[in-house]
């Protein structure tokens, strides 16, 4: 009988990472894909990004509603109680075998619970990375003790997961899953991406997304208006914007981005620009400012710099081509000025991109399809040798 891997991916970016896994599950005649989308791919706001997934020419199995139209932490909260129960609907009806899903966001922490609750397995990619800015960080980790095969991105996070107790034979070093698409697509030259965006490339280019740090209360709009001071400082200057994703104070940013472009000629904002237009952008552009995880995991592998910003990554390995500072305005500008600088241009020909070079996504495939799922569900800690934990005074004043 086929296997049914069930894919739950629930933003655009997620998807971008995921396709290639989803792909070589359709293609194998041994695999059943389905999928499930939920989140901003359901939502107008964000561009009903669940089009992209179908015009790549996947079925999408169910759709499961959960966004509110608030970005507070009440709004959110909300939000992952009613995925919740639509998961819990959606993967009683699709009965799958194992669950795949990516990341960190709350929307799959929903899916996940649900899933444990129905004694589902669950595979989960890109575990074990640290973004100590953000709420993420304890979804990711809350995630891995939730799943029970681990596909990660690099040797530190392997590390990082079997410390959480995971089993080190359940743990696969696959590399980073985005490098796939720089690989495998064929990116749009400078003439066909102008058109089809409605945006012409200058003498210098930026890509911006930025996205609110949820562990900091009302930072988004001081950080956004540093950022754009910063900016503003650059003469011949084009910028093209992404939108950030469904945090909490994302609405801020979205807000701030449109006054910005509206009043500037060579900017433009995009809520979503799908994976082939992304990526060709990161190729024709001289970096990437911001502080999205794309600029520290796909950027290095176009060998261009990334300025990033503030605390939202702190944490996960950086190449040498990320130039980090602090979010304010003089700092962001110092940055920037280091990007353009003639030095760091000659550098960044040598930048090797920690996160691999591509083949993660058949790697992933290949274990999807050969692992014995029969007791997976039962999971024994895994508990690391003392010899290697830190030392200390365990007496007890």
């Amino acid at each position: 009988m086929s296997r049914k891997i069930c894919v739950i991916t629930g933003t655009r970016a997620e998807y971008g990472l995921l396709r290639w896994v989803m792909d070589g599950i359709h293609q194998d005649p041994d695999l059943t894909l389905q999928i499930i989308a939920t989140g901003m791919h359901l939502s107008p706001e964000f561009g009903l990004s669940y089009q992209e997934i179908e015009q790549d020419g996947y079925t999408i199995d169910r759709k499961v509603e959960m966004l509110v139209s608030s970005d507070t932490s009440v709004g959110i909260a909300k939000a992952m109680g009613l995925g919740m129960i639509g998961m819990a609907d959606a993967l009683n009806d699709l009965q799958p075998d194992i669950i795949v899903v990516l990341g960190d966001r709350f929307e799959i922490f929903s899916a996940i619970s649900a899933a444990m609750v129905a004694r589902i397995p669950v595979a989960h990619l890109h575990g074990g990375e640290a973004t100590e800015g953000l709420i993420d960080e304890a979804i990711r980790h809350s995630i891995t003790k939730m799943s029970h095969l681990h596909f990660v991105a690099a040797e530190e996070y392997k590390n990082r997961v079997i410390q959480l107790g995971e089993q080190p034979n359940r743990v696969h070093l696959v590399g980073g899953m985005g490098i796939d698409g720089i690989k495998r697509l064929a990116l749009m030259d400078r003439a066909a991406l102008e058109e089809s965006m409605d945006f012409r490339f200058g003498p210098k280019n930026l890509i911006v997304t930025f996205h609110p740090v949820t562990l900091e209360t009302a930072t988004a709009a001081e950080q956004m208006q540093a950022m754009f001071d910063a900016l503003d400082t650059l003469e011949d200057i084009h910028v093209i914007f992404t939108m950030p994703n469904a945090d909490t104070d994302g609405r801020i940013v979205m807000q701030m981005v449109d006054d910005y472009v509206s009043c500037r000629p060579h900017t433009k904002s995009f809520t979503s620009l799908g994976q082939l237009r992304y990526l060709s952008c990161l190729a024709q552009v001289d970096g990437m400012v911001g502080n999205s995880s794309s600029g520290l995991i796909e950027m290095p592998s176009f060998c261009k710099g990334t300025v990033n910003i503030g605390d939202r990554q702190k944490g996960r390995i950086m190449a040498d081509s990320v130039i980090g500072c602090m979010p304010e305005s003089k700092s962001i500008q110092s940055a920037l000025q280091r990007l353009y600088s003639t030095d760091f241009q000659n550098m960044l020909n040598d930048v090797q991109n920690p996160y691999g070079d591509g083949g993660a996504s058949e790697r992933v495939v290949a274990v999807l399809k050969s692992a014995n799922l029969d007791g997976l569900l039962k999971k024994q800690f895994f508990d690391v040798p003392t010899s290697i934990l830190p030392s200390g005074d365990s007496s007890c004043a």
